[in-house]
């Protein structure tokens, strides 16, 4: 079990709940463990989560597809995530 402090979406309220619904919407009925710990703390989250649309999901990403897939795998390893 992680010692991260993370925002559980079915207990969540505010804005909070707002960012899970929209979350949920964009991926399928899922909410994505980034938002899960970012949404922790809004004035970190929030920023975030704008830069990472702005270098991954806009039109004209400075990063290729394969970049993309890179970062995900070496972050994923770093953070020992699920193979």
């Amino acid at each position: 079990m992680s010692r991260i402090l993370s925002v559980d979406p079915e207990q969540s309220r505010g804005l909070r709940k707002g960012l899970v619904w929209m979350a949920k919407r964009r991926y399928g009925g899922a909410v994505p463990g980034s938002l899960r710990i970012l949404a922790q703390d809004l004035n970190v989250g929030l920023p975030a989560s704008w830069i990472y649309n702005h270098l991954h999901m806009r039109k004209g990403s400075p990063l290729s597809r394969l970049q993309r897939e890179m970062l995900a795998t070496v972050v994923n390893g770093l953070i020992g995530g699920a193979p």
